[in-house]
């Protein structure tokens, strides 16, 4: 019995040994194989590279279905992706694309001969003047306003700047359109077209087939790998999304297990996730902030800077984090994020100090002469409108600024707009004395379409319809400059200058909140812009693993 035991204890030893030399000489690698199923709230409207800016869901299907010339890596570094090289002329004013070749667009069943066809030059031509043209609408069409596209050969592309344009380059990561397909479809048939939701593309993913509800709303899109992806092939076998009419009914489908991840969840929702032990919510940070943008054309009170003043100082804008965000984002004290090129960290902040607030208005001869809680000045009361979008968070936001500038005696009616009519009631025609709004920059930021002087009229995004000489001549020469810390430094002089001068009260930078399961793995990614970003390296997403030997 003793020798058997020793045996027994011989093999049990030689077994762990055994094992325990396989795990030290072998490392986890990924392997193909898995589903990923990513809830999304809404529903998709254009998957279409030149159409899809005004929609998120659009946007991120896009980004995954099409290539770019370049793309932002998981580093959020602009990177190659189309093209294979590309030079820029001395003067800035042209960039030479050499385009990567044997890209294949995605094959069809119902169109066999596709397989064959390639992205060439003809495309990348074909789309840029799709956006150019004004007929499809395209948000795309003001970067490239007086840019002129030469075809030198297949796979080689000219673009000539009328003006030196220095961050161009980021200007060239819209996806690209099959010419083939698209050329044969008329104007008036574009924005009804099949392949706006049965798209072709060249990225990593293709299209395979989308369901519908009763309602004949769509319900889930699935994709499937890319078999001629000319890049690195994914891991995962297939994407699905599932499309959900409200937050929490993505939620409950998360806590079911039933999909694998939520493409956004809201700082107030947070705590509705179960099992978090096995999720992981990614707080992506984008170079975006809210604001409050002063339209001093239409309200006396507000032309007064004194006034703008005292309203900066009685915004607590860490309450609004903690109580509207549940602590999910940052104060914003700076038209340019604090992760962009040429942040000054050391412009002039209006902290809280609501007593100080109303010392201000009070030297500047505004008191409340009648007692009815709102103060005046030769007969001008402080008083007017604030615009703002029909967004949950956005509507608190709005109420709870409206309790603070109450209390220094200032009366402000909130009034909520729906997103289709802000733009065409609001924003364009320049018709608020305030609105509530988001810009958003690039790594590389370019301020001008926003507070220069020529963007005011309705074309424009300059929402304050600012107007400073000065801080022209600064955006004029920073666009123009190659140098980036030269261009950082007259970043920096323009900040100085427009905080000075208080045209808004920048409010914070929310966090963008990307939840999914802990088996999704390889999801590395550290500066985004938007939020279709988080898939520039969704080919390094894996859920399979296997072992091979060191």
């Amino acid at each position: 019995m003793i020798v058997y035991f020793l045996l027994f204890l011989i093999l049990i030893n030689s077994g762990y040994l055994a094992n325990s030399h396989y795990y030290q000489n072998t490392q986890e690698i990924p392997k193909l194989g898995g589903e990923y199923t990513e809830g999304m709230v809404g529903q998709p409207r254009f998957i279409n590279p030149i159409l899809a800016q005004t929609n998120d869901i659009d946007s991120d299907l896009s980004s995954i279905i099409y290539s770019s010339l370049l793309k932002l890596n998981p580093e959020g570094e602009l990177v190659n992706d189309l093209a294979e090289s590309y030079e820029i002329g001395e003067d800035n004013l042209s960039y030479v694309f050499h385009i990567k070749k044997g890209v294949k667009w995605h094959a069809r069943k119902e169109l066999e001969w596709e397989d064959r066809k390639d992205l060439t030059a003809d495309d990348i031509i074909y789309t840029i003047q799709a956006i150019q043209d004004p007929e499809f609408n395209s948000t795309l069409r003001a970067n490239w306003t007086g840019v002129r596209t030469e075809k030198i050969d297949d796979y080689t592309v000219k673009f000539i700047l009328k003006n030196s344009y220095s961050p161009f380059l980021n200007n060239l990561t819209f996806g690209i359109l099959p010419k083939h397909l698209w050329s044969l479809i008329s104007t008036s048939e574009f924005f009804r077209a099949e392949y706006n939701f049965r798209p072709v593309g060249t990225g990593p993913y293709k299209f395979n087939q989308f369901t519908k509800d009763k309602e004949g709303r769509i319900s889930s899109l699935e994709l499937i790998i890319n078999e001629n992806y000319y890049g690195k092939r994914p891991y995962i076998k297939k994407i699905i999304f599932q499309f959900f009419q409200n937050e929490a009914d993505a939620i409950l489908a998360f806590n079911r297990k039933e999909i694998n991840g939520i493409n956004y969840l809201s700082p107030e929702n947070k705590e509705k996730l179960v099992n978090v032990e096995n999720s992981n919510i990614q707080r992506l940070k984008i170079p975006r902030y809210f604001a409050i943008f002063f339209n001093q054309t239409h309200n006396k009170a507000l032309s007064d800077k004194e006034v703008r003043l005292a309203l900066a100082y009685s915004v607590d804008k860490n309450r609004l984090i903690q109580e509207i965000l549940k602590g999910e984002g940052s104060p914003a004290d700076s038209p340019i994020p604090t992760q962009s090129l040429g942040y000054n960290s050391e412009i002039k902040i209006y902290d809280y100090a609501q007593e100080h607030a109303k010392n201000v208005l009070e030297a500047a001869g505004w008191i409340d002469s009648d007692e009815d809680g709102i103060r005046e000045k030769e007969n001008v009361k402080i008083e007017f409108t604030l615009i703002v979008p029909n967004q949950k968070e956005l509507i608190q936001t709005g109420e709870l600024i409206q309790q603070m500038w109450k209390e220094i005696g200032v009366a402000v009616e909130i009034k909520n707009i729906e997103t289709n009519e802000l733009n065409d009631s609001y924003i364009k025609p320049r018709e608020y004395e305030a609105i509530l709004f988001a810009q958003i920059l690039n790594q590389d930021p370019d301020p001008f379409a926003f507070w220069h002087s020529s963007q005011k009229r309705e074309t424009g995004l300059n929402l304050s319809l600012y107007d400073n000489s000065e801080v022209d001549k600064i955006l004029e020469e920073a666009r123009q400059e190659a140098n980036s810390e030269t261009r950082s430094e007259k970043y920096r002089k323009f900040q100085e200058l427009l905080t000075e001068d208080i045209p808004a009260i920048f409010l914070y930078s929310p966090n963008y909140l990307y939840v999914h399961s802990k088996s999704i793995r390889g999801t590395n990614f550290n500066n985004i812009v938007i939020p279709s970003d988080r898939f520039s390296g969704i080919e390094n997403w894996y859920m399979k693993t296997k072992r091979v030997w060191k």
